[in-house]
């Protein structure tokens, strides 16, 4: 019966006669859903009567179904007294449904579907979200380096086609989809997790019973959606699950990655948001729940979401051609150097919009294998593709595919908002392309001032500052070193989102074209500035406190010995400093919630360094006080 099912409505079946056929066809799809995405990267879900739909398909088109700012992440645009939103359906990608399959249909006895629409959110007759702002920035990317390879021809000497022979610019990227998958109100060991990840027990291995059926399942699925997955397997981080009284596992915790095939800019990003709702539906059908927290539990590897980006050329004669690939002596192509350099040189600019969150911060720490220095790294020679896992962008050839040379992100996480990430990222890279070709730069040049040292002479890059490294950066440099070097890694959302106001000249290169206007980086500064203060007063200190309640004496006083008493003491120092308040003393707690009402965010920025420090001591204090007793 599910044969009989329809996945995808192409965007070449878009007229209103196509999709009036298809849907008639179709009965089991019920209602359709218009899916707007705000600046946070969340996006709208509605249930409306396919009726609705087919009799006013044009209207959709044309901004009929509205919603207000109460219901989207937009402040300072979409304001209470100015809240009207237009929903424009947007015919210009493939449109999913959406399966319920605990609803069956009586009639047809298929589950019951919503067919999916993209669309654009209007605020006073101007697009305001996500999607708009990346269909700028690929539009404006295209239209920029188009013409500058009309008027500089030299540009395309290194490849064997001219400006005349190109038919379509395309700008092809792809994530992939890191998560971690748990049974409901199992918890494992964190220093088993610890343990195991070290050991490197779980990576690869094979899956298990509902893990393993849910993960088949999500596969075959996506397979019949057309988004072609590649692979899907387990991932660095997890533990052994338990086998239960029925004969059924219990205490999963294990991390999973799922890739699919690379499509065009736009389609990826929707592809991604799909796929995402797709995996934690079909896992929750099997009993189990998915976190796409970056950092769920501390002290274990996180979850990435590397975004792959590719710029390609198709020919009049049906030729693809990769423009970042270049012949056997060099790593790239001047268009490949250019577009590194241009994301290294303006990231402080990029990050805010990559890594937006506390958790996604907090998953960028040294030993995790997570990018913590603006670096990138191409590869001790032209022969060896690199594979240094510890830098921020990293260049992926194979030289067998010239099709396959691309760039990968690799600091985004799967709360990344991918239509934001990518919309910086081109915006980048085209500054570094239009300084390569306007200024005649070769192949030799660019990798040049790309491998220049601190200090060097540079006419596009900072002169103080390195960009490439072939060594792994944890290891090699010194903390202070990679400071100099690289420049300094935020620690806070507070300081990430400073930098747009920091480097107000890298900040105009997100403005070209329109992509960003003032009131979009500003909306989106407010959204990322609330989210952080709500979370650290409404989530964080809620779970630190929970967490500091349970590190509890547990020695008894006739067998407490004097290095037991020692060590508890420590631990309740830090409980009592953390959040305990006395007449003469405030607590950390208490200064936080402070700072937060005055709205004195510098502070509340370094209160939260000095809180994560001190939490991360006590977990430390506490291990070694239970450690040394014997009788628990």
């Amino acid at each position: 019966m599910l044969k009989k099912l329809i996945y995808v409505i192409p965007k070449e079946k878009h007229s209103e006669k196509d999709i009036k056929d298809i849907l008639l066809a179709h009965s089991e799809v019920k209602f359709v859903s218009l899916v707007g995405i705000d600046l946070s990267g969340n996006d709208t879900d509605e249930r409306i009567p396919m009726k609705i739909f087919l009799d006013d398909i044009s209207g959709f088109s044309n901004g009929v179904i509205q919603t207000d700012g109460s219901s989207v992440v937009l402040p300072g645009i979409a304001t209470l007294n100015n809240a009207k939103l237009d929903m424009l359906a947007d015919a210009d990608c493939n449109w999913y449904i959406d399966y319920n399959y605990e609803n069956i249909d009586p009639e047809t006895q298929l589950p019951i579907g919503t067919l999916k629409v993209p669309c654009t959110l209007l605020h006073d007759k101007i697009p305001v979200d996500s999607r708009s702002i990346l269909k700028r920035s690929v539009e404006t990317f295209k239209t920029t380096l188009l013409d500058l390879l009309k008027e500089n021809p030299s540009a395309l000497s290194s490849f064997d086609f001219e400006y005349k022979d190109i038919d379509n610019l395309m700008l092809t990227s792809a994530t992939e989809l890191e998560f971690w998958v748990k049974t409901p109100n199992d918890k494992a060991d964190i220093e088993e997790l610890s343990t195991s990840q070290v050991l490197k027990e779980q990576y690869w291995s094979k899956t298990k019973g509902n893990v393993r059926t849910a993960l088949e399942q999500t596969l075959l699925l996506m397979q019949e959606y057309g988004f072609e997955p590649e692979m899907g397997h387990k991932e660095v981080g997890g533990v052994k699950a338990q086998i239960g009284e029925a004969g059924s596992l219990t205490h999963i915790m294990e991390q999973l990655e799922i890739d699919w095939k690379y499509s065009d800019a736009l389609q990826c990003a929707d592809n991604e948001l799909f796929i995402r709702n797709l995996v934690k539906e079909t896992f929750r059908i099997n009993g189990l729940d998915v976190n796409f927290l970056a950092k769920p539990v501390h002290d274990v590897a996180g979850s990435g979401e590397h975004t792959h980006i590719g710029i390609a050329v198709k020919l009049k004669s049906g030729k693809r051609v990769n423009l970042f690939n270049s012949d056997n002596n060099h790593f790239l192509s001047t268009l490949g150097y250019a577009s590194v350099m241009g994301v290294l040189k303006n990231y402080e600019v990029i990050n805010p919009f990559v890594s937006s969150t506390n958790d996604s911060l907090r998953r960028l720490k040294v030993g995790f294998e997570a990018p913590i220095c603006i670096v990138t790294s191409l590869g001790h020679s032209v022969d060896v593709p690199s594979r240094n896992r510890s830098i921020l962008l990293a260049l992926i050839r194979d030289l067998d595919n010239p099709l396959a040379t691309r760039f990968e992100l690799r600091a985004p996480c799967p709360h990344t908002n991918t239509y934001l990430a990518l919309s910086t990222l081109y915006m980048g890279m085209l500054d570094g392309i239009v300084y390569a070709i306007k200024n005649n730069k070769s192949e030799d040049d660019l990798l040049k001032e790309l491998s220049k040292a601190p200090g060097d002479d540079a006419d596009y890059l900072e002169k103080d500052r390195a960009y490439r490294s072939e060594e792994d950066v944890f290891e090699y440099y010194t903390e202070a070193q990679r400071a100099d070097y690289f420049g300094k890694a935020p620690k806070t959302v507070y300081e990430n989102v400073s930098s747009l106001d920091e480097f107000p000249t890298k900040l105009e290169i997100l403005k070209t074209g329109g992509v960003f206007t003032t009131s979009i980086i500003n909306s989106f500064r407010m959204a990322i500035t609330s989210r952080w203060v709500t979370e650290i007063n409404n989530r964080l200190l809620n779970n630190y406190a929970e967490e500091i309640r349970k590190c509890k004496m547990i020695h008894t006083a006739e067998k407490a010995l004097d290095l037991d008493l020692a060590n508890w003491q420590k631990v309740n120092d830090l409980r009592h400093a953390l959040m305990k308040d006395t007449y003469s003393k405030t607590s950390l707690f208490t200064k936080i919630n402070e700072a937060s009402n005055i709205e004195n965010y510098k502070e509340l920025s370094t209160l939260q360094i000095q809180l994560d420090a001190q939490i991360e001591e006590l977990r430390f204090c506490y291990s070694n006080y239970k450690k040394n007793l014997l009788d628990i």
